[in-house]
């Protein structure tokens, strides 16, 4: 699968502890991703954050650190993304959601070490 030059960023920030169909929310909109055939998506954990209602979630304190901010980053081509983006909003009931142009500059499999 090629990504063009100029391609688009979907940003999705949501909370760990957010589910949808009894799964992690975030797992649940990787695998659609992949499903959807999509380039790849990355699903960073935060230390420490906050969202619309203010509310602080951190893993200094051990009552919040159940629900930590999740980020997660799929790059593609702009019509592709845009196809996901109704998969996604019908997944989603918060969080945030960006799109970004970005300039892919590789995109490519690492090699695989070949035993000695």
């Amino acid at each position: 699968m090629q990504i063009p030059q100029q391609a688009t960023r979907l940003r999705i920030y949501l909370g760990e502890s957010d589910r949808w169909q009894h799964r992690p929310l975030y797992e649940a909109i990787v695998l659609k991703a992949r499903e959807r055939h999509l380039a790849g998506a990355t699903v960073l954990r935060g230390p420490m954050g906050f969202g619309k209602t203010s509310r602080l979630h951190t893993a200094k304190i051990l009552r919040l650190s159940m629900d930590l901010p999740m980020v997660i980053e799929i790059v593609d081509a702009s019509d592709r993304i845009q196809a996901f983006l109704p998969d996604l909003d019908a997944m989603m009931t918060g969080g945030l959601v960006t799109l970004e142009p970005v300039q892919v500059i590789s995109y490519r499999a690492g090699a695989v070490d070949a035993p000695p």
